[in-house]
Order: C-alpha cells, then structure tokens, then sequence
C-alpha cells in the first residue's frame, strides 16, 4: 500500500520534500486528561498556542510497541530492533497549524533515543519498559532510569473493546488523535516543525486500570483525581519527514 495515495483526511497539504523514515506502531494506547490550559502554560514554549477543545487542554500519555524504523530506500531493514515507548504530550498550535508537543518521552533503545533526541530535539529519556499480552488484556510498565530519587514511572493496564471506529471530524476522539506534525525546540530557543503522515486512526475503547503514575510529577501536575478517556489502536506504518526550523 502506497500510504501517500491516502491524504484525503489530512488536516493540511503533505510538505513539498521527500519522507525520509517510515516507521511501524503497533499496540497504542492513548490515555487522556483534560487540564486547564493555565496549568500546562508554564510547560510550553512561548511561541506555541496551546490548543483547546471545548476550552480544556488536554496531557496524554501514550504507551506503543515501535516494530522497526525503516530508512528511505531500505524497506526491508530497520535501524534498530523492536522497542517500546511511553510519552506525554499534549497539542498546541503555531501559526494556526496543530500539532503535538511531546514534553517527555521514554524509551528503552539507547540508539533510537540517543538519534532521535539529537535530530529532532525532543526529551527522551532511558526507561526500563516492559509490554505484556494476557488474552485480551494488555499491560504497560515503564521506569524511568535516574540518578535523583523521585521515581518516575507508570503502569497500567488495557482492555480493548471489539468494536473499531474511525473518529469523525469535530469530535473529541479526532481532535485527540488526528495530528500530522510535532513541534520541538533546542537548547538555543530555536523552533522545529516536524511533518508525518499516516492513515486515519482505527481506534477502539479500552478499559483502563492505572496501578502507578507519576509521568506528570516533574510538572508539578496531579491528575490522580481525574479519570482518564483512553483508547486502543493496533497501529500501522506512517512516514516521517525531516524536521525543519520555523522563522519566528
């Protein structure tokens, strides 16, 4: 399947460059929190807008299984083995264009974080993740690896519905999900827009049970008292363009 025949959904045109990776994901989970936004402000980059539906921000975390990182030209051979990654982020706009601003991401591969945080300027940090399938019941755990002593990790555990939808345009589930670039910044302030591209989610409901999160502490945010939406979705392959620095 030529995954660029499919862009009738897109929220805006493809950019003009060639893709150079395309990546798989499988087994996503997506958890959602509403916030307001005065609370994540503090946590993004001037010159970003946090967006909002029905005026609430919203930090999710997302928990998946990266099955390989396939260079332009080599289909067939991935950059790293399969790994796994759990990150929060939360959806912002620039220029009237949304996005995702992702403020941290943990992984478990040393050479997938230690490439994809110097190329495109994003927070990764070395986690300790494991993913296990028990029948219809999937489970998450990732520990942070630190040097302090606070304990950063979650766990939790999924349970998908049967039923698969594809979320329509205006809804929340869209709004959440439906996202085709990322801002990032550099240590000198500097602003990076990254494109993707990939099919519409297919996304199902999932029972969740959260035995630990403390994902947002370095952000002095307690959402312990707020239930969460989340959704499941077995993934596909999208394609991912090099980042490019926005001329403020």
């Amino acid at each position: 399947m030529n995954l660029l025949n499919d862009i009738i959904h897109r929220p805006f045109p493809l950019p003009s460059k060639k893709w150079i990776m395309r990546q798989t994901w499988s087994n996503l989970f997506f958890l959602h929190w509403p916030i307001p936004p005065e609370a994540l402000r503090p946590h993004i980059p001037a010159p970003l807008q946090i967006d909002t539906f029905d005026h609430n921000a919203w930090l999710g975390i997302v928990a998946f299984v990266i099955e390989g990182i396939y260079p332009r030209g080599l289909s067939s051979v991935s950059l790293t083995p399969k790994f796994l990654e759990v990150n929060v982020r939360t959806y912002v706009q620039y220029d009237g264009k949304p996005g995702v601003y992702f403020m941290s991401l943990d992984v478990e591969n040393w050479a997938s974080r230690t490439i994809a945080k110097r190329w495109y300027r994003l927070p990764y940090y070395p986690a300790r993740i494991s993913f296990q399938n028990e029948g219809k019941t999937i489970h998450f755990q990732s520990i942070r690896k630190s040097t302090t002593k606070a304990q950063i990790t979650f766990s939790g555990s999924f349970r998908p519905s049967q039923e698969v939808n594809f979320a329509n345009t205006g809804t929340l589930d869209h709004w959440l999900t439906e996202r085709y670039c990322l801002y990032s910044f550099d240590n000198r302030g500097n602003t990076y827009c990254g494109e993707i591209h990939h099919p519409p989610w297919p996304l199902q409901k999932a029972e969740t049970q959260i035995g630990m999160n403390t994902l947002f502490s370095p952000f002095n945010i307690d959402l312990s008292n707020v239930k969460p939406i989340a959704h499941f979705s077995k993934g596909f392959d999208s394609l991912i363009w090099n980042i490019r620095k926005i001329h403020i």
